[in-house]
């Protein structure tokens, strides 16, 4: 009778100590699930707000090997430690068929109880667990610290001997290509619209690209001769559609001031206030004394540097040079902000929308100055924008020559047509996805 109440005993120990480690491997795999699967962002965000979990939570995920390290070893400890008491109880009860008795329930009861229910409601309420397991998981870390760090040398050592090398951070490039990821998922799960896409996208790609990929080429740059008289200067810039031009003098590449069309209003307008001889008065205006310094920016800047310089230094425009100094082109603040929003137009731009109806054959004719950048975003195309920033230049790069007026080319998984060639420049082609 003492044998059969020790016997009680022991099955009820046993049994309640199962349970309580099953417990436990069900907090181990549910931690681990929530501190690895909550955005960083919303925690970040519910730490602002007070929430100290939240702050405990960010602290642990900054370093995960350790993190994961010690929560495996915890969850591992916890589940070979019921697989044994299991295994010994149900030998007592069932002989030698306990062992696979045990094997069969503790696999049940690991995967059901310690594995997907506690995992599935991690996932589902990620950030507000991890802020609540933050306290007893970052006293396990210190905890197990010094085992987690012998094993992880451990395992760098061989990871080492195979050539493989760990890396402790995400370096910038890597977080900026994680949320482009989750962006570009976003659109294809239907979260975002294309627009949204384009412009969350666009913003990211600042500090990636450079000046030149967007300025306007020399060859368009509209200009003032400093020689001119008065009345043609005021002209050109009563017929132009740009609000400051550059003023040059003797040569195009000599740029000595930029002139906004207020500031030479304002001087006109004082020139013939008091005055009868309206061009008498006229050419008394001196362009010099109306126009700007210049600010020349070197066409290697990257655009959200360039974007920062504009706003420290009050100014829209800037002149791009190579770096010999020699003039290439001109960018504004609206062109890097194009880059983000899409193409801005007022009532006196030119109607040169991108869009064009495809012909029969699914061509789009297109300028050989658009940027390959817009043809992606206004067509969802994928051509290479590395070696070119125009579909022209693309073209002349994998032709490996000026191509003339009807001839055609497939790269890439487009075709192309030339169709119109301005002596060495391509001015209109048809393209169209193979």
């Amino acid at each position: 009778m003492l044998i059969i109440e020790d016997l009680d005993v022991a099955f009820w120990v046993t049994s309640f100590s199962i349970l309580a480690l099953l417990v436990l491997s069900a907090f181990f795999s549910g931690s681990e699930t929530a501190l690895t699967a909550a955005r960083r962002g919303k925690l970040h965000r519910m730490a602002e707000q007070g929430s100290r979990g939240a702050e405990r939570a960010l602290k642990l995920t900054d370093n995960n090997e350790r993190l994961i390290g010690s929560v495996l070893l915890g969850n591992n400890l916890v589940n070979i430690l019921a697989t044994a008491l299991a295994t010994s109880l149900f030998t007592r009860l069932f002989g030698d068929n306990g062992v696979a008795l045990a094997t069969l329930v503790m696999t049940l009861l690991v995967l059901i109880f310690a594995e997907v229910l506690p995992k599935t409601y991690a996932i589902t309420n990620a950030e507000a667990a991890a802020a609540n397991v933050s306290a007893p998981i970052r006293i396990l870390v210190i905890f197990l610290s010094p085992v987690v760090a012998a094993v992880r040398l451990f395992v760098r050592s061989i990871l080492s001997a195979f050539g493989i090398k760990m890396a402790d951070k995400f370096d910038t490039d890597e977080a900026q290509e994680e949320i482009a990821g989750a962006i570009s998922l976003g659109h294809a799960e239907g979260n975002f619209e294309k627009d949204d896409r384009d412009r969350l996208l666009g913003a990211l790609d600042l500090k990636d690209r450079e000046v030149e990929e967007i300025m306007l080429h020399r060859s368009d740059i509209e200009m003032i001769d400093v020689d001119e008289t008065p009345q043609n200067i005021v002209r050109q810039c009563l017929d132009s559609a740009y609000t400051r031009m550059p003023v040059f003098k003797d040569d195009t590449e000599n740029i000595v001031g930029v002139v906004h069309s207020k500031d030479l209003l304002r001087a006109v307008e004082k020139l013939l206030r008091n005055s009868s001889d309206r061009q008498s008065a006229l050419s008394k205006l001196k362009i010099m004394d109306v126009a700007k310094k210049p600010y020349f920016v070197p066409e290697t800047t990257a655009l959200d540097e360039q974007m920062r310089q504009f706003l420290r230094q009050h100014t829209h425009f800037a002149l791009v040079v190579d770096e010999y100094g020699a003039l290439q082109g001109l960018i504004t603040l609206e062109d890097i902000l194009e880059e983000i929003v899409g193409e801005i137009t007022d009532e006196y731009d030119a109607d040169d929308e991108l869009e064009h109806e495809k012909d029969t054959k699914g061509n789009y004719t297109v300028d050989g100055a658009a940027t390959i950048r817009d043809l992606n975003r206004s067509y969802g195309w994928h051509l290479p924008d590395e070696e070119a920033n125009t579909v022209a230049g693309l073209v002349i790069h994998e032709a490996q020559m000026i191509p003339n007026k009807g001839q055609v080319f497939n790269f890439h998984g487009y075709h192309f047509q030339i169709m119109e060639r301005d002596q060495n420049r391509i001015t209109e082609l048809k393209i169209r996805p193979l």
